[in-house]
């Protein structure tokens, strides 16, 4: 089996697991977000840290987390990750899982416009369009619904903020993200202390300490670790054999996935104006696709050029 196809393999698991995740966090709906949250941080970081300790790169976190700079923009990150997953888990518990997957299909669009506004990056004339049909699909769903599509743009964003911060970083992404959960951890670990002892309620207004309460629970919680390292690994085994257009591409697996399980399994209404804009969403990405596949392929001819 080659490279490329160990790469399309791993990158399709990934999306998988984050495409049929919202049927996971549903099922524990009855747990206050930010205890989900909180299990998630804690248990994906004993993950993480036995991988890195299995490859004896541990201490690459304390040297990333020693240098000021980086710890800065490790925080950074870990504040829009965490961000990004409470939205995402609080978007299924509310019962808009439609709504967090068109935030996942806005991203390759957001992060574009930030690459544009923080790295000056250019957009071809027909990613410009791409960019116009997207602007549409949200002003119809806006004006249709008569309520701005919130947690799309809250989801895109924060994830879209994320990915700028991790470009400026030089780790690499299982390293990074380790050294993200290890400066959550101790939010995670004061949290779980204060629901489950001092019965703190949250946001939710519901009252929590469900671990170690009831046996399933428990074992969804730490689950939750699981499902959040597992594709994070799968991601990073990917990036490294496929190039950024086809991990682009791939990617619209997962929102994909939980558009599918939110109208299929979790009983979400699709009106008329849905049906509107989310052919259009998926226009735009199609030729938005479609133009960096192509500037990928040119750019890789002309390197290949200059080496003979």
């Amino acid at each position: 089996m080659s490279d490329t196809l160990k790469g399309i393999l791993a990158m399709i698991a990934a999306c998988f697991v984050w495409g049929l995740s919202p049927i996971f966090y549903k099922a524990i709906a009855h747990v206050p977000p930010l205890e989900v949250l909180s299990h998630r941080t804690i248990w994906s970081f004993v993950i993480f840290a036995l991988v890195l300790l299995g490859q004896g790169r541990f201490r690459q976190i304390l040297t990333l987390l020693s240098e000021r700079r980086n710890f800065a923009l490790i925080a950074f990150s870990a504040l829009m990750i965490s961000l990004n997953w409470f939205g995402f888990i609080f978007a299924i518990q509310l019962g808009r899982t439609v709504e967090a997957s068109l935030g996942y299909y806005l991203f390759p669009l957001t992060a574009s416009l930030l690459g544009l506004i923080f790295f000056r990056e250019k957009l071809a004339a027909l990613q410009w369009f791409a960019m116009a049909m997207t602007v549409a699909a949200v002003l119809i769903l806006s004006l249709g619904l008569k309520a701005t599509p919130l947690i799309a743009i809250y989801l895109a964003t924060s994830f879209g903020l994320y990915g700028v911060v991790k470009k400026a970083l030089s780790a690499g992404p299982i390293v990074s993200v380790t050294a993200e959960v290890f400066v959550l951890l101790p939010f995670a670990l004061s949290w779980i202390i204060a629901v489950q002892f001092f019965d703190v309620i949250g946001i939710a207004g519901r009252a929590g300490g469900f671990f170690a309460e009831d046996l399933v629970d428990s074992l969804f919680l730490i689950s939750a670790g699981i499902i959040t390292a597992t594709p994070l690994i799968l991601f990073s085994y990917a990036t490294k054999r496929l190039g950024l257009a086809t991990i682009g591409l791939l990617q619209l697996l997962n929102p994909s996935l939980q558009f599918t399980v939110a109208v299929l399994a979790l009983g979400e209404v699709i009106t008329f104006w849905h049906a509107l804009a989310f052919p259009l969403i998926w226009a735009a990405l199609a030729l938005y696709s479609f133009v960096a596949m192509r500037r990928d392929r040119l750019l890789a001819s002309a390197s290949r050029s200059s080496t003979v």
